[in-house]
């Protein structure tokens, strides 16, 4: 966004500014002639958009000489930015994620930064924004870990999926899986969620008749088929809820409730990534919604967090761990003790 230029346009005098900037951040010294080459404009219109750059506070520097050139300095204030239309956007949207999940202890810096934005977005941006925060539930309690997203998620298609979520539109995308494999998928399009830094669809696969979670950096060309997505139940209490079951194995065969009787944050320190999710109860306990699809797996992995802890569910769980527990007495007794 660029202070005092209206919206900014490829062409216009905002896009070049916005080129100039991009090729003066290289960290290279270019001379005016290789600027206008690559810009497409005379010399003096690039003296002229270089004076400009300062004036909005970019600390520009000149070196003199018959072959001087350019080149951006670090400065000591803040200017003001120049991002092109998906920049913006994905600045927007981030931030509404970021205002809406509690654990980054930036709720009302995050709130500040995106009422800034906002005044200056132009109007045919806020329709984008708006858009993709309207289709989006957040999913703030799952333990954060893992590699990031291993491709980077294109706006546009995130504005699609948005604009096919809360329009009700039915949807034909491609979609790679973990193995490589890319395949076609019609779908009715249900919510958007966030979590961990990723964005999920959640919507109903026609071709499997069941509910489906795509991660959206894997959705590619998605296209509006025209029909009316149907209604379909979603098994959950909400898109947020079936996300954090689908990709924490509480939707596996074993669902778990538990009671771990210590605080929140500690239990976030000893649980890995992806393991599930959180709700603090009180200041002393929280409750972990977990699952597998293994009773022994699920009940080792619960034993070896080191933690007072509780099953509330299933009863086929708190079973078999009052089971494991004896057999772990009995092994670590001494021949006297189980004569």
């Amino acid at each position: 966004m660029l202070e005092g230029m209206g919206e900014m346009t490829d062409g216009g005098p905002a896009g070049r500014l916005l080129s100039l900037l991009s090729l003066l951040q290289t960290g290279r010294e270019l001379t005016g002639v290789e600027l206008s080459d690559r810009l497409g404009v005379t010399v003096r219109t690039v003296r002229r958009d270089i004076g400009r750059l300062r004036e909005l506070g970019y600390p520009v520097e000149a070196a003199i000489g018959a072959i001087g050139g350019y080149r951006l300095v670090a400065g000591t204030a803040m200017p003001p930015l120049l991002l092109d239309d998906d920049e913006a956007v994905a600045i927007a949207v981030g931030l509404h994620a970021a205002a809406a999940d509690a654990s980054t202890g930036l709720g009302e810096t995050t709130v500040r930064a995106l009422a800034k934005i906002e005044q200056v977005l132009p109007g045919r941006l806020r329709g984008r924004v708006e858009a993709v925060t309207g289709a989006t539930e957040s999913l703030t309690g799952m333990l954060r870990g893992g590699a990031p997203a291993a491709t980077p998620l294109e706006p546009a298609v995130l504005s699609a999926l948005a604009a096919a979520c809360q329009r009700g539109q039915r949807l034909r995308f491609g979609y790679d899986a973990k193995n490589g494999e890319t395949t076609r998928r019609h779908a009715d399009p249900h919510r958007l969620v966030t979590a961990d830094g990723r964005w999920y669809l959640v919507a109903y696969d026609l071709d499997r008749h069941d509910w489906r979670t795509f991660r959206a950096d894997r959705v590619t060309a998605p296209e509006a088929t025209g029909a009316r997505a149907a209604r379909h139940e979603l098994p959950a209490v909400d898109a947020a809820t079936f996300v954090a079951e689908s990709i924490t194995s509480f939707r596996a065969r074993w669902r778990a409730r538990v009671v771990l009787h210590t605080n929140i944050e500690d239990a976030r320190a000893r649980l890995p990534g992806g393991t599930g999710v959180l709700e603090e109860i009180d200041a002393h306990n929280c409750l972990l919604l977990t699952g597998g699809d293994a009773l022994d797996w699920l009940a080792m992995r619960l034993a070896l967090l080191d933690v007072p802890l509780h099953v509330r569910e299933p009863p086929e769980l708190a079973a078999y761990m009052r089971r494991l527990g004896r057999r772990m007495t009995e092994a670590g007794s001494s021949p006297s003790e189980t004569s």
